[in-house]
Parts: structure tokens; sequence; C-alpha cells
């Protein structure tokens, strides 16, 4: 059998909000709760099993491979919902988002502090595209 990678738990200060934050965002669904995990699956299997913590949770990131349409979509909720956004990790370039390897992609932090990228493009794709080199304002942006 190959290895493949089936979930991961994500430490939140409330599974309930932090996972239909995520699913919302990403237009899925959070799955029937599992014992004290809050499952949020994506299209290749992988499961986000969100539990409610009470102690300090450090910072996680993780990365989601969009399609260009429903990059668009995440966008447009990220926007509506007025969830700040940036062109990459640090901040350094808030209300927009990068065009790294000839793609899109865009950092937001979830309700326990999480960062979270959506990208269109795989890392490496196109080497001549600096990665954090060219970004573009998104209109209505906080």
């Amino acid at each position: 059998m190959s290895v493949r990678f089936n979930h991961t738990i994500v430490l939140s200060r409330d599974r309930e909000a932090s996972a239909r934050f995520l699913a919302g965002v990403l237009g899925l669904e959070a799955g029937e709760p599992a014992g004290k995990f809050l499952p949020v699956a994506t299209a290749n299997g992988v499961t986000l099993d969100f539990a409610t913590v009470d102690h300090d949770i450090p910072p996680q990131h993780y990365a989601f491979l969009v399609s260009e349409e429903e990059f668009d979509a995440v966008l447009a909720r990220l926007v509506a919902d007025r969830v700040p956004i940036q062109a990459d990790p640090p901040g350094r370039h808030p209300r927009r988002i990068n065009r790294d390897d000839g793609g899109r992609g865009v950092y937001f932090l979830d309700p326990s502090g999480h960062a979270i990228e959506a990208f269109t493009r795989p890392y490496g794709t196109d080497p001549s595209s600096p990665l954090n080199g060219v970004t573009e304002e998104v209109p209505g942006a906080v």
C-alpha cells in the first residue's frame, strides 16, 4: 500500500466555530461529531478533525489547493464575511492576494488563530514566477 495522508487533529478554542468557519469559507460541509472531534473532509479524502481544548494553542498552518473557480468563491466569501486577508504569511501585504507560480493565493486566520492558505497553483509550478513577488489588491477586502 502506498502511504497516504488521512487526517489531522486541529486544536481549537471552539470546534463548532472553527470547523464551520473553515467549511463555510472553503465551500465544504462539517460532518457529524465523532466523539470529541468534528470532521471537515476535503475532496481528496483528508479529514481535519476539530477538537476543543482549554489550553493555549500554538498556531498551525493549513494550506488548500483549489481550482480557479473555487478560489473565486473562497475569496468572495472572505470579502463578504469581512475576514481580513493578506497575500503573504507575515502579513506585509494586507487586503491583497498573491500571484505566485502564475496562480493566485490568499492567507487568513481561523477563529483559533491558525493560518489558512488557499492557492491555485502548487509551489514550483512556474519557476519563473518569484514567491511573494506580485500581489494584487482585492476591492472590499479588510
